[in-house]
């Protein structure tokens, strides 16, 4: 019966998902629905260090107790972050996967829930790579995905988040980039209000207290404009206590990682979790892409099958999965210390 499942669930991912793919700016397309994802394997290179993607035994089983919010309401924050030292060159390369959570990024989730932010809710801000039909809403259904033994504990923070996984978020849609999200031109004016942007909609409505930010879309010759908007991004969602994880991307379309320098640079800066997805998938064959050297391959998320995690969707919904146990995990026993 799992079969049967799997290979339609596979049938349905390939033709919505790898039938679209992050092209050009925000055009106007359909909402997604739910699919799946790939494996990795291969030797990684000989300059890179195995990729840490065993934190997925950080597991939460939390009881609402845990993430009540503290008798005394945190004063405001301002979202711009002290000044912190820099990234060298090249240290995003040897960050881990899975991240680890700082007292910055607890203030901002406290903040958060003071103001009536959901413990149970996360939201998506991005690209096609974060619709529903590719990343994460398998979560949602269990013929859809195996976590094994090795992740059975994952299965808590699977319970915890119920709801947030399938959900069709304002602030993802095939053809976004960094700048469609925080422009009021590509809200959906059936679901946002009039001069809201997709972000502020997305948040307005779901109330979520973590958000994965994964943009891989950007503008060719101008990371700076890129840049920018990300900023952007995260001081709306720190100004709303929204706890950001900022995700590396897979592929280097512009061809020195750029784009994955300033994705690290600006989680160092902001003092904020980031899920390093690109180090993840260093060891599958061809880095997990597929030949366009932009989508991952695909295969069913049975995280316990070791054919199929030769494919780097399944890492991808994993490693996800991983990161948000692992900040849950983290802004939950501060809290908890401090009750």
């Amino acid at each position: 019966m799992r079969l049967y499942y799997v290979r339609f669930f596979v049938l349905v991912s390939l033709i919505s998902g790898l039938a679209s793919g992050c092209a050009g700016a925000a055009a106007g397309s359909a909402r997604p629905s739910i699919s799946p994802t790939i494996s990795p394997t291969g030797a990684a290179e000989d300059n890179l260090p195995p990729a840490v993607v065993d934190p997925g035994k950080v597991t939460p089983s939390l009881p609402a107790s845990t993430v009540e919010v503290a008798s005394e309401t945190p004063a405001v924050m301002s979202p711009t972050p002290a000044p912190r030292s820099t990234l060298a060159p090249g240290d995003w390369m040897i960050m881990p996967v899975i991240p680890s959570v700082s007292e910055r990024a607890r203030e901002i989730y406290q903040a958060g829930l003071a103001k009536g932010n959901d413990p149970h809710a996360f939201a998506k801000v991005g690209d096609c790579q974060n619709v529903p039909s590719m990343f994460l809403s398998i979560f949602e259904y269990g013929n859809y995905y195996s976590l094994g033994s090795e992740y059975e504990d994952l299965q808590g923070t699977i319970d915890w988040f119920a709801g947030s996984f399938s959900r069709e978020s304002e602030a993802v849609r095939r053809g976004f980039n960094a700048a469609s999200v925080v422009s009021p031109v590509w809200a959906d004016p059936d679901a946002c209000d009039p001069g809201e942007t997709p972000l502020d909609c997305e948040l307005r409505l779901q109330r979520p207290s973590i958000a994965i930010v994964s943009l891989e879309t950007w503008w060719a010759g101008k990371p700076e404009n890129y840049e920018r908007y990300v900023r952007q991004i995260l001081e709306s969602l720190i100004d709303q206590g929204v706890l950001p994880i900022l995700a590396t991307k897979a592929d280097n379309q512009e061809g020195n990682h750029r784009i994955n320098e300033i994705l690290a640079g600006l989680a160092h800066e902001y003092d904020i979790p980031l899920w390093n997805f690109w180090r993840a998938i260093q060891p599958l064959s061809g880095h997990g892409l597929m030949e366009d050297g932009f989508h991952l391959t695909f295969a069913p998320n049975l995280f316990d099958d070791p054919q199929m995690m030769k494919s780097a969707w399944p890492w991808r919904n994993l490693t996800a999965l991983q990161a948000l146990t692992a900040v849950l995990q983290g802004v939950s026993q501060n809290l908890a210390a401090d009750s």
